[in-house]
């Protein structure tokens, strides 16, 4: 089996610092390597992988910017297609603009769709849909227009995260400074709770970060250190008391919960989107609706086992768990365990038996 791994271009694979989509693209690859399977890393030049590394674009955007997204992109990507048929499978970590170049090659192509930035992003999606493989990161996040083939959610190396016994004595926000992240919430809930706030991230919007968030920064009660790269991120997580993740968005999934759960930090958030999936309701955080809830239940973290928090992100999102989901989901479309799609097209008996035999012979 060899599987093409197309990552997106905005960031280094795996990310210095942010870079979400990168960061799974990276994991998922390094995890199949472990287990034998022979990977084709499609990222930035400058990426890191133990499979094999081929890319155009010698940076990230977001970290340089000569590159212009547009161009740089299409290069990426057809770069993939144009070698489309070398590989058994194409994995794309890139949102929707791939699902465009897929009649190029008859390799079968799968999507991680990893959130929906707009209703208006949907028509692609559904021009593909039964003609490409689907996976949801949370079953929230899943599209009622859409078929997928299964849900899998993300994983993380647990070593890459210590694990902190003793509780912090600040609040933290960790993600990125816009509103649907829920930062200028972040500010009220430590302000009525009287507790320090740290505040780590990318700032995606700086409108929304100079009238929300900057008025309030004194570097004593409410703390800025910009964005954390992975040598600083364990430190920060599980040495806070709890994190904050008063989102107004549906999270298609949240990296930063499940990391800070590892570390034994436990997560108040608002109950949108992937929350109920991700966290065990008062066990390794709580599920709250506004800033008031969230602000009365900050002295029940002390009744939280931090220990328990790690542990629920151990049984439930290790990088094992997860690539072991994603070759069993590769090993369905390409070796004719009955699949989803075939049966979705309503073909004849004897024409789904040709096509199993087929692909048995590939």
């Amino acid at each position: 089996m060899h599987i093409a791994m197309l990552a997106p271009i905005a960031w280094r694979t795996p990310p210095k610092h942010y870079g979400p989509w990168e960061s799974v693209a990276s994991l998922l690859t390094e995890g199949l390597v472990k287990k034998g399977v022979k990977v084709t890393l499609f990222a930035t030049q400058d990426s890191i992988t133990q499979g094999h590394l081929t890319g155009v674009c010698p940076r990230g955007y977001e970290e340089d910017d000569s590159i212009l997204p547009k161009v740089w992109e299409s290069l990426h990507i057809s770069h993939l297609f144009e070698r489309g048929n070398d590989f058994d499978l194409i994995h794309n970590h890139f949102d929707y603009l791939p699902l465009t170049y897929s009649k190029m090659t008859s390799t079968p192509l799968l999507t991680t769709i990893h959130g929906f930035s707009s209703p208006k992003i949907l028509p692609v999606y559904r021009k593909y849909n039964r003609r490409t493989h689907y996976i949801a990161i949370s079953n929230a996040d899943r599209s009622p227009e859409l078929h997928y083939i299964r849900t899998i959610h993300h994983g993380i190396e647990m070593d890459r995260f210590d694990f902190h016994p003793e509780q912090g004595d600040y609040l933290l926000f960790f993600g990125r400074f816009h509103h649907d992240k829920g930062a200028r919430e972040a500010i009220e809930i430590a302000r009525q709770a009287r507790m320090k706030l740290v505040m780590a991230g990318i700032i995606q919007d700086e409108e929304y970060f100079d009238r929300e968030v900057k008025p309030h920064i004194d570097q004593k009660n409410v703390v800025f250190i910009g964005s954390v790269g992975p040598d600083k991120r364990s430190e920060v997580l599980g040495k806070a008391y709890a994190l904050l993740h008063p989102i107004n968005f549906a999270e298609p999934f949240g990296l930063s919960v499940i990391e800070s759960m590892a570390c034994g930090t436990p997560v108040i958030a608002f109950n949108r989107g992937s929350m109920p999936e991700v966290i065990a309701d008062q066990h390794s955080g709580f599920l709250v609706t506004s800033v008031e809830e969230a602000v009365s239940t900050i002295p029940r973290i002390t009744q939280l086992c931090r220990y328990d928090c790690r542990s629920w992100v151990e049984k439930k999102f290790s990088i094992d768990r997860m690539v072991d989901e994603y070759i069993e989901v590769y090993e369905e479309i390409l070796y004719g365990k009955k699949s989803r799609l075939l049966s979705e097209r309503s073909m004849s008996n004897g024409e789904e038996q040709r096509t199993h035999s087929q692909a048995i012979r590939k």
